[in-house]
Formats: structure tokens, C-alpha cells, sequence
């Protein structure tokens, strides 16, 4: 579960980080090698999510969405100083647990 919960992490930090580089190259007009390191975060987060060890590629990427969201408010509230409200802390709690049950519901 911790290996899980890592890799979710890293694999936020590479996605959420390459949109961002890339973000500041093409909205903000900041340099283009802000934009090719964005590229390769990117790349960088497609190659993380391999490493999880369940078998179905559509669970390990649904329930990384709930992750995902998660990390994008604190990015949100840490990067861009936009501290969420009442409304985002709801969400992202209702995304963790779809996130809970996707991955600890009893299968057969």
C-alpha cells in the first residue's frame, strides 16, 4: 500500500509539474526550456505509472485521478498561493474516498 501511495505521489508531482512548466512557457511567456522540461516531466509521469503492481490499467489511472485531485488543490494552495475553500477540502475528500473504494473494495 505504501509502495501504491509513493509512486501516486511521484507521478502527481512529474504530471502536475510538467503541465505547470509548460503553463508558464505558453501562458506567462516564460522561457522555452521551461516548456521542454515540462515535456519530459510528463514523459517522466507516464513512465511512473508502470510501476504500479495492479493488474488493470483503467483502476491504477481512475483511482490516481482521485490522487491527483488532491495534490492539484495543495499544488493550487502551495505553487499559486490559492488557498481552497470549503468547496475544494469537500471535494478532494469526496475523490479520496471514490479513491478508497476503487482500490480496497472486496472483488471476486
Amino acid at each position: 500500500m505504501l509502495h501504491a501511495f509513493i509512486l501516486f505521489m511521484f507521478a502527481g508531482l512529474a504530471e502536475i509539474g510538467g503541465g505547470y512548466l509548460i503553463w508558464l512557457w505558453l501562458r506567462e511567456g516564460k522561457s522555452f526550456y521551461l516548456g521542454v522540461g515540462g515535456g519530459l516531466s510528463l514523459v517522466l509521469y507516464g513512465v511512473i505509472a508502470t510501476f504500479q503492481t495492479f493488474p488493470s490499467f483503467g483502476r491504477v489511472y481512475a483511482a490516481y485521478g482521485g490522487v491527483f485531485i488532491i495534490l492539484s488543490v495543495l499544488w493550487g494552495w502551495g505553487i499559486d498561493k490559492k488557498t481552497p475553500d470549503i468547496y475544494d477540502w469537500l471535494g478532494a475528500g469526496i475523490c479520496l474516498i471514490g479513491v478508497s473504494v476503487m482500490l480496497f473494495g472486496p472483488r471476486n
